[in-house]
């Protein structure tokens, strides 16, 4: 017999609701690979990125300076210069990114496989 949920394991004070890195946030973590080696501009951070509008790079960006994963240094020129670089915290987020990549990596094959049975189950119901 399966154990019953606990009705608080979603509860509002729970550390998991201020986690900065959900399993799925696919720009954050393109924003971190693409800061690895150093500061960037935000231009540069799109070429790379380009599936991610200006708006939701911005609101990244934005967010992640927010939750101290990188900061926005301004540039007092003519025209502003603004580059984004890792902090400490940001950079420590390597580790667990490494292991999300072996894990697809290794499993690659399987995902492929069953996300082509769903949608062939898929065609035979529509």
């Amino acid at each position: 017999m399966r154990r019953p949920l606990d009705p608080d394991m979603f509860d509002p004070a729970c550390p998991s609701r201020v986690t900065p890195i959900r399993i799925g946030d696919k720009w954050v973590g393109m924003v971190l690979i693409c800061l690895e080696d150093g500061p960037r501009r935000f231009s540069e951070l799109r070429v790379p990125m380009r599936g991610v509008s200006p708006k939701v790079l911005t609101e990244t960006l934005r967010a992640m300076e927010r939750d101290g994963m990188l900061v926005r240094t301004v540039y007092p020129e003519v025209p502003p210069r603004v580059e984004y670089e890792l902090t400490p915290l940001g950079r420590s987020l390597f580790g667990p990114i490494e292991a999300c990549r072996e894990w697809a990596a290794n499993h690659l094959p399987e995902l492929i496989a069953a996300r082509e049975a769903y949608e062939r189950r898929e065609a035979v119901v529509d």
